[in-house]
């Protein structure tokens, strides 16, 4: 029986910048029962910027809450259950404008969320249109489109990153906590001229420092679509 529904949004225009690191850097923050997940061999980290429109928590639209962007740092896991693997995304951090979001967030699911200052430009309706998202102190991501949306071919990198559907974090000490994501599959828009001005060591430390720099692994972005939040569970050894 799937658990009950924590919230609905939309997200939408999902910049995804993705890197590869050492995944000695990520043992820190792998949760118990999950293990590293990999494409073609590659351990990757992902920068994400994205809007979240039309939030209702339990069906709840929260006046001021409702429309907002987010940035993020996560990388992937997955964690067999029975005969089936489970492909999931951990977060490093999570960064929201709404200081409430953070702190229900963090008090819930104990997910790594801080409020920060944030704002985001999106011209999509036009031949090499931008998309970008700053937040903090002149830290931002950008991009240009650079052609027509498309549908990602199976074992693809637009489907390994966009296609984990379960969220995995440390709840407390060899406790884990795992909710679900449901969205249809997104359509992929391809980007170029991507720029990412962050200061890795103060956002995520310096172990991040020399992978997230340079020219990115992989790059696009993910239209988006309504998703579902499913209620959260905790995995006990």
């Amino acid at each position: 029986m799937a658990a009950s529904i924590f919230l609905k949004a939309d997200w939408k225009h999902l910049l995804m910048i993705n890197y590869e690191i050492n995944p000695e850097i990520l043992q820190e923050y792998l949760p118990a029962h999950t293990e590293l997940d990999t494409f073609e061999n590659k351990h990757l980290v992902s920068l994400v910027g994205f809007m979240f429109e039309n939030t209702r928590v339990k069906s709840i639209k929260i006046p001021g809450h409702i429309n907002f962007e987010e940035f993020n740092l996560r990388f992937y896991v997955k964690r067999k259950e029975g005969n089936a693997w489970k492909r999931g995304v951990v977060f490093i951090k999570e960064i929201v404008p709404k200081p409430l979001i953070a702190l229900v967030a963090r008090y819930l699911y104990r997910e790594p969320y801080v409020a920060m200052p944030m704002r985001h430009t999106l011209q999509l309706n036009q031949e090499r249109g931008k998309v970008e998202y700053v937040f903090g102190k002149n830290n931002f991501v950008r991009a240009h489109l650079a052609g027509s949306a498309y549908t990602f071919q199976q074992g693809s990198i637009e489907e390994f990153i966009t296609e984990h559907y379960w969220g995995y974090n440390r709840f407390a000490p060899g406790i884990t906590m795992e909710y679900g994501v449901e969205h249809p599959s997104w359509k992929i828009l391809p980007v170029q001229d991507v720029k990412v001005q962050l200061d890795v060591e103060g956002l995520y430390g310096p172990a991040f420092t020399p992978f997230i720099q340079g020219v990115p692994h992989s790059a696009f972005l993910a239209e988006g679509s309504s998703i579902i939040v499913r209620s959260g569970k905790q995995i006990r050894a």
